[in-house]
């Protein structure tokens, strides 16, 4: 028997969520789906493409890291004698 992962949101988090996907679904393609299908929706998204916005901030991140680095060592040398 597989255990189940752990859920990726709070149940608040998650009931905010589906309630923003259901307006964001009504308002701009007019499709009313209910909490249930929406609730799966963001899980699907969370597990299977979440993975990219994840990596993509990871890289921003590290870019960000990279430049105050470059920065320090920067400072550093000018400091010398």
């Amino acid at each position: 028997m597989s255990k189940s992962p752990p859920p990726l949101l709070t149940k608040d988090e998650m009931q905010e969520a589906a309630a923003r996907l259901q307006a964001y679904l009504r308002d701009e393609m007019e499709v009313e789906v209910g909490r249930l299908p929406a609730e799966m929706l963001i899980e699907f998204i969370g597990r299977d493409i979440g993975r990219l916005f994840y990596n993509r901030g990871l890289r921003d991140a590290e870019t960000v890291v990279r430049q105050k680095v470059e920065d320090v060592a920067d400072a550093l040398y000018g400091l010398e004698r």
